[in-house]
């Protein structure tokens, strides 16, 4: 039930789900992912080595490359690596780690990949190292501002196309979103 249905019923008593519980949907049903997955239209999650291989990038036809380990540190590609492809890009400096503040990126990665998908009728790659952690937290972020899902919807959504594993402190940023998102709802 998306969270446009869910107003209805927002009265009955929704809460957002506590972080045991998320992790529960995120670890039933495991089953292996390639190194790039569809996890909803036109949104690929992906790890660093599918976001470097721009022969791939052309054949999936992508439009649009958010990294969510963009840095010297991490995987240093940027704007002028996909200039030639003609791919626009978005670099999110962030570690995984559950203590670095990824919510501060979720509405400018959300207008980016809204923005592709709507405005540019694109597909978007995002992507970290591995695929499991920054970039799943990232897509289900767009997934909870755009098209209005509880944050377990948006697990469940993603989840039976790729396996992820957002690290405990994206989490808890998530459910700070899904809380914040069904207050407004309920303004």
């Amino acid at each position: 039930m998306d969270r446009g249905a869910e107003e209805e019923e927002l009265d009955s008593g929704y809460e957002t789900p506590p972080t045991c519980i998320l992790l529960d949907l995120l670890l039933k049903s495991r089953h292996p992912s390639g190194p790039f997955n569809e996890v909803w239209p036109n949104i690929i999650i992906s790890d660093a080595r599918t976001a470097t291989d721009l022969s791939l990038l052309k054949t999936l036809r992508v439009t649009h490359v958010v990294n969510a380990a963009h840095g010297p540190a991490h995987i240093d590609t940027g704007s002028a690596f996909y200039s030639h492809a003609h791919i626009q890009y978005l670099g999110v400096e962030a570690p995984d780690s559950r203590d670095f503040e990824l919510s501060v990126f979720f509405h400018t990665t959300a207008d980016f990949i809204h923005t592709a998908l709507t405005r540019d009728s694109g597909k978007v790659l995002v992507h970290c190292a591995r695929g499991v952690s920054r970039s799943a937290t990232l897509v289900l972020a767009y997934l909870m501002i755009y098209e209005r899902l509880t944050v377990a919807e948006a697990i469940e959504a993603v989840r039976v196309h790729r396996n992820i594993l957002p690290n405990v402190g994206f989490l808890d940023q998530l459910r700070e979103l899904d809380t914040r998102l069904t207050a407004e709802d309920k303004a």
